[in-house]
């Protein structure tokens, strides 16, 4: 009998990097629990963590690369796959020019290491423009806001909830998330705390969360309103002489100006807050010892969500909380690629879409375009693919339509482990080794932790005989890719050649702590570097080092939105949002056993009022109806809904022809991305309404 032996490792499922100890007897797992002396989580972990052992074992995740078909998947060799990939897409890009072939990247690509240094540089070799994320769909309002008033599309300042007296959130259950774009393990436990020292939260959601019921203040706000609730509490602030920005701010008499109409009353009629509300949450939140307003996917994903994140900046700003402990603060990473100029600041508008004309961000088109510039016949038509550790078709609006377009296709690639709604449509699939195969270094996170940690992760288990991790494939495919090329772009070549570990290296050398890997290897629990400090203004990339509080593409979008935001809702509409699960990560993890078991998860929930009125009963089948699509669900009665609001969770409706994935099939529901218009999107940075959708809902018949 092989001898157990516990090893240290790190969850890569979501941002709240949780230290593990992962227990194993030969190739197996035999028990994983958190690492109590993990210098950022202590301990904790969630049930994604234990299900990591379940994608492990999973008969349907794919080990080597396979081939489509007329018969079905065939495996075929490394060198097939690399030399076929390779080979095709670089005849696209003879016939066709570059743009013809798409990329598209995944989330999990910033939960992995290799995947992180080496599918970027591998799109670069491409050369194409039209490069797509999981970013359009989830946080570009963040990285708009920070570049505009910054200097840098990174520089997002944290909430310091250790030390916080107010906590003021805004569309987030970061008790679930923990965080996102807030690296916080424990959340619910930092939460508890907060409270317990005599501090306040206070959450505006259309749902009351699961942190709500960690003792917040909850306050019902209608979605898609948001915007007007928090620039009327910035305005009161104003009004009222409770303002104590930092010296470096300017524009605020700007900012005065272009709120005028953001009264609370009208606020009140179109968000449905209580004026009163509204202005003491704004005075304690002014008045706080120290206070940190956050917002996150459900201010984010909406139709002003970058006014959103301009409003929840502005709130920090105005009150002095902005770069002051126990409010929110810069981290100090031990790789900092932004104080080297290793990471884009960010820039906007350099090129547009093809059909729609919508501009980049970053470098990257809004997602939501991908199927029109699939579907649109003309030069720059794409006609090839590679996703990355992506499920579009699941995960981004107008699901349908985009898997119909992929279907037609010249060629696909994916880097990925799983047949799944999107992968189907490949040529080849190239899988990487599974997370605990691999060493990390979390580049991403250790940006946006609520503490100054680092921490390196050798693998548990060696690579198996004959596979590749994911900076592997990005390495082969690029130097087959490069010999059909006339002129190799040097940087990426450069990138792709440097294995990961080197790179790590390079970054703690020239980064703030002066580290090295073998210095930090020391530290398997990782190094401590101690509370988020104050930075500012001297880490912002602002001419002259001052944030003007008021650019003029935020001011003239408030003022455009100033009409539609404030407009109270029709009588009896209903309104869709979201809603984040603990036991799902996204549009994948849903073939592990131990987080599908259990109650259904996946029904819409509506207020009982909203049920009585349309005649619907507790798991009555209905028809959803958007003017994107209709999908049919079951429907729950929940008091935890507002009225006027449904929800629905993201990334159910695993069931279409030719996906793998046997434990999913037993999951019921349906993509609620059959509901969402890959036409309406944020304005300002191109992010695809996901929350507010405007709905019918009716029985089945």
């Amino acid at each position: 009998m092989t001898e157990a032996i516990t090893r240290l490792g790190r969850c890569t499922l979501c941002e709240a990097m949780c230290g593990l100890r992962v227990t194993t007897s030969g190739n197996r797992i035999v028990g994983i629990r958190g690492d109590e002396d993990d210098s950022l989580s202590a301990g904790h972990i969630c049930p994604k963590a234990l299900a990591l052992a379940d994608l492990r074992d999973d008969p349907d995740r794919l080990r080597s690369p396979v081939r489509r078909t007329e018969d079905g998947w065939r495996d075929i060799s490394w060198e097939e796959a690399f030399d076929l990939v390779a080979e095709r897409f670089a005849r696209l890009r003879r016939r066709h020019g570059a743009d013809s072939v798409a990329v598209y990247l995944g989330n999990p690509v910033t939960h992995s290491l290799g995947a992180m240094t080496h599918a970027p540089a591998f799109a670069d070799l491409l050369g194409t423009r039209n490069r797509f994320s999981a970013s359009s769909v989830d946080q570009l309002p963040h990285q708009v806001v920070a570049r505009l008033l910054y200097g840098n599309q990174w520089l997002l300042p944290v909430p310091d909830v250790d030390r916080t007296a107010y906590f003021l959130v805004f569309g987030a259950n970061p008790a679930v998330s923990n965080g996102s774009l807030m690296t916080a393990p424990g959340m619910g436990r930092r939460i508890r705390a907060l409270l317990a020292r005599g501090g306040t939260m206070v959450l505006f959601d259309p749902r009351r969360t699961e942190t709500a019921r960690l003792g917040a203040e909850h306050h019902f706000v209608r979605p898609g309103t948001d915007a007007a609730l928090i620039l009327a509490m910035v305005r009161v602030i104003l009004d009222e002489g409770l303002a104590r920005p930092a010296a470096y701010i300017d524009g605020l008499d700007e900012v005065r100006d272009v709120l005028a109409p953001f009264e609370p009353e009208r606020a009140e009629a179109a968000a449905g807050v209580e004026p009163g509300t509204v202005r003491r949450v704004a005075r304690e939140f002014a008045t706080a010892p120290a206070a940190a307003c956050y917002g996150r996917m459900g201010v984010s994903t909406q139709r002003f969500g970058t006014l959103c994140q301009w409003g929840i900046q502005l709130l920090n700003i105005v009150t002095g909380n902005l770069d002051r402990p126990g409010g929110t603060l810069l981290t100090r990473p031990a790789v900092d690629p932004i104080r080297t100029r290793q990471i884009d600041p960010g820039h906007q508008g350099r090129w547009r879409s093809r059909v729609r004309g919508l501009p980049e961000f970053g470098g990257e088109l809004p997602v939501a375009t991908l199927a029109e510039e699939i579907r649109t016949p003309g030069p720059g038509q794409v006609r090839g693919l590679l996703t990355v550790a992506g499920n579009p078709v699941s995960s981004t609006p107008g699901g349908p339509a985009l898997d119909e377009a992929l279907a037609g296709l010249d060629f696909m690639a994916c880097v990925d482990f799983y047949v799944n709604e999107t992968t189907r449509h490949a040529d080849v699939i190239l899988p990487p080794t599974e997370p605990l195969e691999r060493d990390h270094y979390d580049l991403i996170f250790h940006m946006l932790a609520v503490r100054n940690t680092a921490r390196y992760v050798p693998a548990v288990f060696p690579k198996p005989p004959g596979a590749r991790h994911d900076w592997e494939i990005f390495r082969e495919l690029g130097r087959r890719y490069g010999r059909f090329l006339r002129s190799r772009a040097w940087r990426a070549a450069l990138m792709l050649r440097m294995p990961p570990e080197r790179i790590v290296d390079l970054g703690l050398r020239t980064g703030p702590y002066r580290l090295s890997l073998k210095k930090l290897r020391r530290s398997p629990q990782g190094a401590d570097f101690g509370e988020l400090r104050p930075s500012l203004p001297r880490r912002l990339q602002t001419p002259r080092r001052r944030v003007h509080a008021a650019p003029p593409s935020l001011v003239a979008a408030a003022e455009e939105a100033v009409s539609e935001l404030l407009e109270p809702p029709e009588p009896g509409a209903l309104l869709l949002v979201g809603r984040r699960q603990l036991r799902g990560n996204n549009s994948w993890m849903h073939n592990s056993g131990r987080l599908v078991k259990g109650r259904a998860r996946h029904h819409l929930l509506m207020n009982p009022g909203d049920m009585a009125a349309r005649g619907l009963g507790e798991g009555d089948l209905v028809s959803v109806r958007s003017p994107a699509g209709v999908l049919t669900v079951e429907a729950s009665a929940s008091q935890d809904m507002m009225p006027g609001t449904v929800s629905l969770p993201h990334g159910y409706g695993h069931a279409l022809p030719g996906v793998r994935l046997s434990v999913a099939r037993r999951l019921p529901g349906s993509s609620v991305n059959a509901l969402t218009d890959p036409a309406s999107l944020d304005q300002v940075s191109g992010t695809a309404v996901l929350n507010g959708v405007p709905v019918t809902v009716e029985r089945c018949r």
